[in-house]
C-alpha cells in the first residue's frame, strides 16, 4: 500500500558520519517525490510512504575498511532518535528482504554508491511534524557507503561533523560475533587479483582475528570457501578458489601453528556471486574467501 505525505515545516537534522566519509553524488529537488519503505519487503510489496517535497539525494564513500555496517548505522541510529525522529523501519539485508527490497527501493546509481546484498542496513524514519529520512548502510571490499535521502526541512545541505561515529565494538569483536550469529564471514581484507590465488604479504587483520578466535575456542573449526568472478571456465574457477581458500589455511598454520583438523578449505567457483559479474567492481567483490564456522568437534 502506498501512501501520500505533502511536507511542510519540519524538524531538520544534521548528522555526523564517519572521519574520512566524502560525498560522491547529490541531487536535490525542491518539488519532487520520495516513497519511504515502511516495512519489509514482504509478497504484498513494499510497504511505503510517498513524500512530496523538497528532497536531497546523497551518497557517501569511507574509504578503507573501518567499522562494520551494523557499527555505522547505530551511530547513525542514535543521531536520528536523538533528533526526536520515530523509527519506521529499522533492518539488516535478510530481514530486508534481501534482492527484493534492494531492487524495489530507490538507490543512487554505481559506482558512487554500493550495495552488498548480503551485507547491508536500511532504516527509515519521521519526525512528529511531518519530516523523513532514510539511511542505506552498505560496503565493498575497498569502502563503505553511506546513502542518505531526506524530505522536508531534512533536505537542507548536510555538513559533516568533525568528530568521528562511535562503535560499539571493534571490528574483531564485529568479525567474531557475526561468525557465531550468522555462521560465516566475507574476509573482505582478502583481495585478489583476476586468476590470482595468493595473498598480499604483510598481516591480515581478518586471519588474525579468526586467529584469536580459535586460540579462545579450542574445540572451534573453521572451513575456508573460495569464491572466483565468472572469468574461464567453471572447473578451472573451483580449483582457482579451492587454492585461495587454502592459501588461508596456509596462513593461520604458518603463523598461527592452528591444527590441521581444525581448518578446512572447498572452492565453488563463480557458482555462489554476491555482485554482478558484468562490472569490473562486481567481479571483484566475487573474487572473496569466507569464512564458515562448523560445530564444535
Amino acid at each position: 500500500m502506498l501512501l501520500c505525505l505533502i511536507t511542510g515545516p519540519a524538524l531538520a537534522i544534521d548528522l555526523s558520519l564517519p572521519l574520512g566519509a566524502r560525498m560522491v553524488a547529490e541531487t536535490t529537488t525542491d518539488a519532487g517525490s520520495y516513497r519511504l519503505p515502511l516495512g519489509p519487503w514482504t509478497a504484498e510489496g513494499l510497504p511505503s510512504l510517498r513524500i512530496e517535497g523538497p528532497i536531497t539525494r546523497q551518497a557517501w564513500r569511507v574509504d578503507g575498511q573501518g567499522a562494520t555496517t551494523q557499527q555505522v548505522m547505530a551511530g547513525l541510529r542514535d543521531q536520528i532518535t536523538e533528533a526526536g525522529y520515530k523509527i519506521a523501519l529499522d533492518c539488516g539485508a535478510q530481514g530486508c528482504g534481501s534482492f527484493d527490497f534492494r531492487f524495489n527501493t530507490e538507490v543512487l546509481p554505481g559506482p558512487e554508491m554500493y550495495v552488498d546484498l548480503t551485507d547491508f542496513r536500511f532504516l527509515s524514519a519521521r519526525a512528529p511534524d511531518g519530516d523523513a529520512v532514510s539511511l542505506l548502510v552498505s560496503r565493498s571490499s575497498a569502502a563503505g557507503f553511506i546513502q542518505i535521502i531526506r524530505a522536508g526541512t531534512a533536505a537542507a545541505p548536510l555538513e559533516r561533523a568533525p568528530t568521528a561515529l562511535p562503535v560499539p565494538d571493534g571490528p574483531s569483536d564485529a568479525l567474531s560475533k557475526q561468525l557465531e550469529s550468522v555462521g560465516h564471514v566475507v574476509l573482505r581484507d582478502l583481495q585478489f587479483s583476476s586468476g590470482v590465488s595468493d595473498l598480499s604479504d604483510g598481516d591480515i587483520a581478518s586471519l588474525d582475528t579468526l586467529a584469536a578466535y580459535l586460540q579462545a575456542k579450542p574445540a572451534a573449526r573453521i572451513i575456508f570457501v573460495g569464491h572466483t568472478d565468472a572469468t574461464g571456465s567453471l572447473e578451472t574457477n573451483i580449483a582457482l578458489s579451492r587454492q585461495r581458500a587454502l592459501a588461508a589455511v596456509s596462513y593461520l598454520r604458518k603463523r598461527y601453528d592452528i591444527a590441521a583438523s581444525r581448518l578446512s578449505a572447498e572452492g565453488v567457483g563463480y557458482l555462489s556471486p554476491i555482485s554482478t559479474n558484468l562490472t569490473q567492481e562486481g567481479r571483484l567483490e566475487n573474487r572473496r574467501i569466507e569464512a564458515v564456522l562448523l560445530p564444535d568437534a
